[in-house]
């Protein structure tokens, strides 16, 4: 498979030879042996090149019957599908009908049709449908669906509206042409949560979370999170929802967090169900964001989607963009803001530092499910983010109008989507496209120059090689800057300075005192910002800066340069940090979210990045040693304070998931957890005992876990929760997640061991496997036994679960950056899992990049 796969090139792009006007499918649904007939109405495509011959994708089928306008075909189908020749085809439209069957039971890739826990349920993006039927399984081919389903089971749900069902069977009609990767069917026992959402143009929906038997408990949140996702879509962006229900169900085998299916969204079952007893305020956020974005792609997504997969940022980054501003408005921006740029460091930062570097349209792919990553989905969110800081709320919102009316049905790319911006901005984004095309982290360097009351910055960009990319031009990036005084009063609010040149100055007059420059607020773009301040300056802006990110930024910078001292020179933290840590832990004026987040220091993964970038090799086990004194010499520091906030932050009365508590919460287990390397989990232990819910029952219990403790809680949290399969994923994952470096791969072997590990499913194999390569300690152990068992599992679901295999693979690829001795053992595991005969087109294109 793998020495056969071929490259696809966005400059080969062709229009379709055919469009389809309509599309009848009927199943009938049986585990091993299920029937697929379809009905498809075919049209010459006046905008494709003469001559081209129809080619329905089709994989894994077997053709009972097949024929066009009734006259069987005598085509004979490959293992890529059916083509058709040019010359055999009729100049008007045509009806292809087909009878294939399918055996979802044993289909373990969890793509196209197939079965969960007696549950038959689709998963079609990116390329799924063809392991259903054959058809032109593209996203530029947009045709309206008609679904018959006929099955035992009582329930049968497809996309649209439902518009007849009887004794076994139920018929479905989605009248807004989409793309075959929208395509879904569920069929199960399943009960349903109904409410209603009557739209702005006075239509009522009817809303439904379908769930198995048993969890109707647990969905009282994710509809909730629905309505307040259909008003707000239609307050902020005058979308209104188009057909008269919307159905949600919850599956428990699923690649993916979720799926936006037309009218029928499918989620991974952690992605809707939630009790105060069995998910934390984490999991309550996550519920709100998935149920958000995907409800979002209604408009960006569905009915306008990407003309071939290269554009798949045109929805994808516009709708995080989207679930982000909704998740702002919802609890806090600027916490919001500081945990979507974490994540975006974390995940994106470092696939842009790697072998896996690709800009946020790719030129080429091999399997283009490898290509739906933090690149893809977080940076061209930012991307959108710069366009509306650019051009300013207003004119992007009539930007944003313009593409509805534009483009409503049609298959678009990223041209289209800046051709509206230039339009509504009277201004040229051509350069600005360049964030599109290229790949990298950019580097911004500010320079200071203070004399006689005017202060001269200079500001360079410059853009490192990537793979395939030597040469980079140079990028339109926004810097918000402001200016404060050395007594913390701000002298200049945030201005906006385009850099479009390799270098530019920028000059600032007249102004009282040396002030202390605020740069990048908010993030205004994804760059490193390399920026040379004291200690002195980063403290005015921790304790004064009016901008939320930048003073979250000053402290992250002053604990990154501690640590960096204490790993390389074995340098103890400065008082002065220690006391800013202070006065930031006891401001009650600052959301105690936002203090949650002050406190928690730079994760290893960040110290290896920023070292490696800095020129030093890391080495985990000192980037552990020193964090952890560092959390120990914090918390000794800061006891009696984080004792008086664990009891000042603790929430009288019934549970409730809102920003206010969560945030309450929050602070008062970082305060525990941190707390814990002082008083051995005295604190953690108590939070434990008195719990009510599980953000802090499984909080307090992973603050013990974090110091070698709490032994006894694992035990009792295993009783008390073995019955609840998502809760056991916790169990599972946090094991792992906080075992002592030298223990980790023999505490993940065992736990593949326990009963309770279905390998098979995405949630358990990534508790365990994906817990273990995001322990950097643990995962970079000297002897190769991390590398080793990550190796052997991925190897093993590589056979049933490509895709699921290929993205948790990406956890060897910061194997460059380590010591010679670590590289050689990651590319003999690398070199192992690639050399296999069976390994999939997903593993092979991952690790042929990572290996280069």
């Amino acid at each position: 498979m793998r020495d056969a796969a071929q490259p696809i090139y966005l400059a080969d792009y062709q229009p379709p030879a055919f469009l389809v006007e309509k599309v009848e499918l009927t199943f009938k649904l049986a585990p091993t042996t299920t029937r697929v007939l379809s009905r498809i109405r075919f049209a010459p495509n006046p905008a494709a090149v003469p001559g081209q011959d129809l080619h329905l994708d089709g994989e894994g089928l077997r053709l009972i019957a097949a024929s066009i306008d009734g006259t069987p075909l005598t085509a004979t189908p490959d293992a890529t599908g059916l083509t058709l020749e040019a010359a055999s085809l009729p100049d008007a439209p045509f009806t292809f009908q087909a009878e294939v069957e399918i055996a979802p039971e044993g289909n373990t890739a969890l793509e196209g049709l197939y079965m969960s826990n007696g549950m038959y349920c689709t998963q079609c993006e990116a390329e799924g449908f063809r392991k259903i039927t054959y058809y032109p399984d593209r996203p530029d081919v947009m045709a309206p669906f008609r679904v018959r389903v006929e099955s035992d089971l009582p329930v049968l749900l497809s996309n649209g509206n439902p518009v007849e069902s009887g004794p076994g069977w139920a018929e479905w009609d989605d009248p807004h042409p989409k793309p075959s990767y929208l395509f879904a069917l569920v069929a199960g026992d399943l009960r349903a949560t109904t409410g209603h959402f009557t739209t702005m143009d006075g239509c009522d929906v009817t809303l439904n979370i379908w769930v198995r038997p048993g969890d109707e408990d647990k969905t009282a949140y994710a509809l909730d999170a629905l309505k307040r996702s259909m008003l707000w879509d239609e307050q902020v962006y005058g979308r209104v929802y188009d057909l008269d229900i919307f159905n949600i169900v919850a599956v428990d085998d699923f690649n993916m967090g979720a799926m936006e299916n037309k009218g029928l969204n499918i989620f991974n079952s952690r992605c809707v169900l939630a009790s105060a007893e069995t998910a934390t305020d984490g999991d309550f956020a996550a519920i709100e964001r998935i149920i958000a974005h995907e409800y979002f792609h209604n408009w960006t997504g569905n009915r306008i989607t990407c003309r071939d997969w290269f554009q798949l940022s045109l929805k994808e980054g516009l709708t995080v963009f989207r679930d982000q501003q909704f998740m702002g408005d919802m609890r806090s921006h600027a916490v919001k803001r500081i945990d979507d740029v974490l994540t975006l460091r974390a995940r994106q930062f470092r696939e842009d530092a790697g072998p896996l570097a690709h800009p946020v349209r790719p030129e080429s792919y091999v399997e283009i499910n490898n290509f739906y990553t933090a690149t893809v989905y977080e940076k061209g969110a930012e991307l959108i983010r710069m366009l509306r800081l650019l051009v300013g709320e207003d004119r992007y919102r009539a930007a944003l109008d313009l593409y509805f009316e534009r483009h409503d049905g049609q298959a678009c790319t990223i041209e289209d989507w800046i051709a509206v911006f230039a339009e509504a901005a009277g201004r040229d984004l051509s350069q600005f496209k360049r964030w599109y095309e290229q790949a990298g982290t950019p580097k911004v360097t500010l320079l200071e120059h203070w004399e006689d009351g005017t202060l001269t910055l200079t500001l360079r960009q410059y853009s490192a090689p990537t793979p395939g990319q030597p040469l980079k031009e140079p990028l339109l990036i926004p810097v918000a800057l402001g200016l404060v005084g050395p007594d913390g009063a701000e002298l200049m609010p945030t201005q906006v300075l385009e850099l479009d040149s390799p270098e530019q100055v920028f000059t600032f007059t007249d102004l009282p005192a040396r002030p202390v420059v605020s740069a990048l607020r908010g993030f205004s773009a994804p760059v490193v910002l390399e920026h040379a301040q004291s200690s002195a300056e980063s403290n005015v802006l921790l304790g004064h800066d009016t901008d939320p990110f930048a003073r979250f930024e000053a402290g992250r910078n002053l604990a990154r340069h501690i640590l960096h001292g204490m790993i390389l020179d074995g340098a103890p933290p400065n008082p002065d940090y220690l006391n800013a840590m202070r006065l930031v832990l006891v401001d009650d004026r600052l959301d105690p979210a936002f203090r949650a987040l002050v406190l928690r220091l730079p994760g290893e993964d960040e110290l290896a990045q920023s070292l490696h970038a800095a020129g030093h090799t890391p080495n985990p086990d000192a980037i552990h040693a020193a964090r952890r004194r560092a959390l120990c010499l914090l918390a000794e520091a800061l006891a009696p304070d984080l004792t008086r906030m664990v009891n000042a932050m603790a929430t009288p009365g019934a549970y409730n998931p809102d920003a206010r508590d969560a945030g309450r919460r929050a602070l008062r287990l970082a305060a525990a957890g941190l707390l814990a390397h002082a008083d051995g989990g005295t604190k953690a232990r108590d939070i434990f005992a008195q719990a009510d819910n599980m953000t802090e029952q499984f909080g307090a219990w992973c603050a013990l876990l974090a110091v070698g403790a709490g032994s006894a809680e694992s035990l009792q949290f295993h009783r008390q929760w073995q019955a609840n399969r998502l809760v056991m994923d916790k169990w599972f994952g946090a094991q792992v997640a906080f075992a002592q470096p030298d223990l980790a791969p023999a505490v993940a072997e065992e736990l593949t061991r326990h009963a309770g590990f279905d390998w098979k499913n995405p949630n358990r194999f990534r508790a365990v496997i994906g817990s273990l390569g995001a322990h950097p300690a643990g995962f970079h152990q000297s002897s190769g036994a991390g590398y080793r068992l990550v190796a052997d599992w991925l190897i093993r679901l590589d056979t049933a679960n490509p895709q699921a295999a290929a993205r948790i693979s990406t956890v060897f690829e910061t194997w460059s950056r380590y010591d010679a001795e670590r590289q050689a053992l990651i590319r003999a595991e690398l070199t192992r899992i690639l050399d296999r005969p069976d390994c999939s087109r997903d593993m092979g294109e991952m690790v042929g990049r990572m290996l280069g």
